[in-house]
């Protein structure tokens, strides 16, 4: 916990810790601070939420659940720490009347870029490889290192950060292409329009993961979408485990039709330690990591703080920001 006696407002921090920039905000704003551990249940953050009578809740690891949305009267807004906002009960937020809120463009280019890493690391074979050289062995007949340049790179979404893996992609001279039921009719730069998922399966050496995760995303990445890619093809998740059906990933990569992937997310956070990706000889996995930079999580923190002062002394927050819009 930080503040002082001044403080008029109680701010939970679902983590251990925040930017200083985004701290000094909200102490100057009024507001105490009161740390978790990373990924608190719902019953441990219900009963700090309660036991500090929380005035908002600044939410970056774990689960913010009708409970903990009730656990105190003067709740008044859940800024999330980041982009994605599949985490809290969004229809118990709008029942309470307890806006929510997120930091759309906070860490673009550094997801994009994750994205990137993780799509060379497994076209190259570094996972293998890596693995043959800290045996002690050298070049030999288990790992095989493919040219990037041709390939063909299939978004699932052409949102902001998919469009900057675009971007980077096409510099390495991939050919992409995207599926997203909002893609603009005028187009988009270097992009191509996908009629459909399975098209856009069938059409692409490597699908990549851009979009959030709703009832209508989840799976978008299954049996069927994996079964459709050509064999030998690549899967790269850095949005949320549960667009890819992780049941039907392990058995396409167990026949050998998915070369390999490169996991930032699982669908459960964190993941056993026994979970069947998270040590798979082709798999190269990432632990949620990849809009967790410096420049990333200032902006994410500042914004989420900028959010919180803004509904607790009554000023606007910016819409573009807005999730849930409170009463």
């Amino acid at each position: 916990m930080s503040g002082n006696g001044a403080n008029r407002f109680n701010v939970v921090m679902t983590a251990p810790q925040v930017a200083a920039e985004a701290m000094a905000l909200m102490e100057k704003a009024g507001c105490a601070l009161h740390y978790t551990a990373p990924y608190p249940s719902s019953a441990v953050l219900s009963e700090l939420v309660a036991r500090v009578r929380a005035d908002a809740i600044l939410a970056r690891q774990g689960q913010v659940d009708a409970a903990v949305l009730a656990a105190s009267p003067g709740l008044r807004v859940v800024a999330r720490h980041g982009v994605g906002v599949d985490e809290v009960d969004l229809a118990a937020a709008g029942r309470l009347g307890i806006m929510v809120t997120r930091a759309p463009g906070s860490n673009t280019g550094a997801v994009a870029e994750h994205a990137m890493a993780l799509l060379l690391a497994i076209v190259k074979d570094f996972k293998p490889f890596g693995a043959i050289a800290a045996a002690g062995g050298w070049r030999g007949a288990t790992g095989h290192c493919r040219d990037v340049a041709g390939l063909r790179l299939g978004l699932v979404g052409s949102g902001n950060i998919g469009r900057a893996v675009a971007r980077l992609a096409t510099a390495f001279g991939m050919h992409v292409s995207a599926y997203d039921p909002a893609f603009p009719e005028q187009g988009l730069p270097g992009i191509t329009r996908a009629s459909s998922m399975l098209a856009l399966a069938a059409s692409s050496d490597v699908l990549s993961a851009h979009c959030p995760l709703t009832d209508e995303t989840r799976g978008i990445i299954g049996a069927a979408e994996l079964a459709a890619m050509p064999r030998g093809s690549f899967v790269v998740n850095t949005a949320r485990g549960g667009v890819v059906d992780e049941a039907a990933l392990l058995a396409a990569l167990e026949s050998g039709h998915i070369e390999a992937a490169g996991l930032d997310v699982f669908e459960t956070e964190p993941p056993p330690p026994d979970h069947p990706l998270r040590n798979h000889p082709r798999v190269l996995v990432t632990p949620h990591v990849a809009g967790v930079t410096p420049g990333s999580l200032v902006n994410m923190g500042v914004m989420a703080a900028e959010c919180i002062i803004a509904v607790l002394t009554g000023t606007a927050v910016p819409p573009d920001r807005l999730v849930v819009p409170g009463h």
